[in-house]
């Protein structure tokens, strides 16, 4: 039988989704905003998107953000694979509790934590900081949720499939390149994918391990806010959610769709 929404939902629904949309619209209607300030409106006008490509700390700034957040997300990807490969694959070796527990610390533990940690690491061992340090500090921060993301993967994947391909003579090795990494590859592209964004929007660890030239936009964003942040900004990054959203509704329909010829 089929439920309809009562209005109580609709509602909840609704204001729901105002309050987290509706001040990054205002936000987008206000990067047409004539105006500096936000108090004033002084007509529409494209002038801070033409100021934007001649602002050249914010590029860099951003340039910046994307090669930390595509490096430190490809090494998060990478390492969060492993790690939860071993801990569904390998049962309760010695050691499980204390590696899975260093795996997941950066979930609980609070951000400015996990900064000051590894700037003491950082100072302890007499490394300069900069792009290097950002890079590390931002795997450090979402291998954790590649681990969990394709471990609860893993945890449902048919091990049957693998056991047939060794029956048959395929190396471990070989089983698991051609068999569980292309059944797994929509975990692994979602995770990476979401630690790509969790780099991006990284301010606080950011702040910690940033040195001399290796100043992200989230602190260059920051740091203009006292003099008046651009919001065109919040265009590109309102663009950039939609777009990923999108992409995984399309994947998602489209497995969606394999499923069901399979079935048929």
């Amino acid at each position: 039988m089929k439920r309809r929404a009562s209005t109580f939902n609709i509602v909840s629904v609704a204001l729901g989704l105002a309050f987290l949309y509706l001040p990054i619209c205002i936000l987008v209607i206000y990067s047409f905003n004539a105006s500096r300030l936000v108090t004033l409106w002084g007509g529409w006008s494209l002038a801070w998107y033409r100021e934007l490509l001649h602002d050249d700390a914010i590029l860099q700034s951003a340039w910046v953000s994307l090669r930390v957040a595509a490096l430190s997300a490809t090494a998060a990807t990478l390492l969060g694979t492993l790690a939860a490969v071993a801990l569904v694959r390998l049962g309760r070796f010695r050691g499980r509790l204390l590696f899975s527990g260093m795996v997941y610390a950066p979930l609980v533990m609070p951000e400015v934590i996990t900064g000051l940690s590894l700037l003491l690491l950082f100072i302890a061992f007499d490394v300069d900081r900069g792009f290097w340090t950002i890079a590390v500090a931002h795997t450090t921060l979402t291998m954790c949720f590649v681990t969990v993301i394709v471990q609860s993967r893993l945890v449902t994947f048919d091990r049957s499939l693998g056991e047939a391909a060794m029956d048959l003579g395929c190396p471990p090795v070989q089983t698991f390149l051609t068999i569980t990494l292309p059944l797994i590859a929509p975990a692994i592209a979602a995770g990476w994918m979401l630690a790509f964004s969790l780099s991006l929007d990284d301010l606080v660890i950011a702040s910690f391990t940033t040195g001399p030239g290796a100043t992200t936009l989230p602190i260059r964003i920051y740091s203009e806010v006292r003099l008046g942040v651009k919001p065109i900004m919040i265009v590109f990054v309102a663009i950039g959610t939609i777009a990923s959203s999108l992409m995984a509704k399309r994947g998602a329909a489209q497995r969606e769709r394999a499923a069901l010829g399979a079935q048929v």
